[in-house]
C-alpha cells in the first residue's frame, strides 16, 4: 500500500465515521515501532506505522486511523483532543477506534548496549545505551572514578 492509498483511506474513514473531511496529509512512517500512529498539532498531518499494517492488517490499522482522526477532528474544532479528555474518550468509543495498538515483537525494537562504565576502584560495571561523560559521575558503590569503554555490538546486546 502506498501513501496515496493511505490518504484516500483516511479521507474515506473521516467522511464515513466522522461526517467531516480530512483536509491534510497522511503518510506511512516505517520507523514508528512503539506507537501505531501520530497526529501533528502544528501541521495537522497524520502518520501511520507501516509495521502495524504489515503485522496486523487493515482492520487493526483502521482502528488506529480512527484514533488519530479523533485527535484531528477534536483539535480542529478546538475541543478536548488529548488522551485524558472526556470528549476524546467518548468520540473514540463512538467511532470504534482503539485506545492502544497491539505491540510489535520486541526483538526488533531492542537497542543494544553500546557503552560500559567501569569503576577504577571496585569491580562495579554499568551498561549504557548512550554515550556519557564519566567525569560528571561517580561509582554508586564506592564513589570511585568511572572509565568509559565502547562495547562490540555482539557483546551484551
Amino acid at each position: 500500500m502506498e501513501d496515496e492509498q493511505l490518504q484516500q483511506w483516511i479521507e474515506r474513514v473521516s467522511i464515513t465515521s466522522f461526517g467531516r473531511p480530512f483536509l491534510h496529509q497522511a503518510r506511512f512512517n516505517r520507523r514508528l515501532t512503539s506507537t501505531g500512529g501520530r497526529y501533528f498539532t502544528k501541521s495537522h498531518d497524520i502518520e501511520i506505522s507501516w509495521q502495524q499494517y504489515e503485522q496486523f492488517g487493515a482492520d487493526d490499522v483502521e482502528k488506529i486511523i480512527k484514533h488519530e482522526l479523533c485527535h484531528y477532528h477534536l483539535h480542529i474544532l478546538k475541543r478536548g483532543y488529548q488522551h485524558r479528555d472526556a470528549e476524546f474518550k467518548s468520540l473514540l468509543q463512538q467511532v470504534g477506534g482503539t485506545r492502544f495498538c497491539k505491540s510489535l515483537p520486541t526483538a526488533k525494537r531492542r537497542e543494544p548496549y553500546r557503552y560500559k562504565l567501569v569503576c577504577t576502584s571496585c569491580p562495579t560495571e554499568y551498561l549504557r545505551k548512550r554515550k556519557m561523560d564519566p567525569r560528571k559521575y561517580a561509582c554508586g558503590n564506592c564513589r570511585g572514578k568511572l572509565k568509559l569503554l565502547k562495547l562490540d555490538l555482539q557483546e551484551h546486546s
